[in-house]
């Protein structure tokens, strides 16, 4: 799996906010950042709590790195992860208020949502 895989570079000239958005909008980046919000961690740890491949945990934290949103502190033969910017927890609040304040309506997009057709009764 490369970064492409993941979908962190695209081709040609992209809005940095657009940019800023893709690179969160992977479930499995999403989850990286929020378990870095509690602290730096190693791949290796990341991996065992989120239950994913090391190469998928390695490539998406690479993702996050190139972006400017997650930097590595070699200590040894390892490399401990942490968020670069504490604006970005501001952002992650910011998102989950306006989710709340929607009525978590964006899961029914048609376009982008998550609803399996289920429906749950009020």
């Amino acid at each position: 799996m490369t970064i492409n895989d993941v979908g962190c570079r695209a081709g040609g000239r992209v809005d940095p906010a657009v940019a800023l958005f893709h690179s969160l909008s992977d479930g499995t980046r999403l989850a990286i950042v929020r378990r870095l919000a509690g602290g730096e961690a190693r791949v290796a740890d990341l991996v065992g709590e989120l239950g994913s491949a090391q190469s998928t945990i390695s490539a998406h934290v690479a993702c996050l790195r190139d972006c400017g949103l997650v930097q590595g502190r070699p200590e040894g033969r390892q490399v401990f992860y942490s968020l670069t910017r504490p604006e970005l927890l501001d952002l992650l609040a910011s998102a989950e208020t306006l989710l709340a304040a929607t009525g978590n309506a964006v899961a029914l997009c048609p376009n982008y949502g998550t609803d399996t057709g289920t429906e749950e009764s009020v």
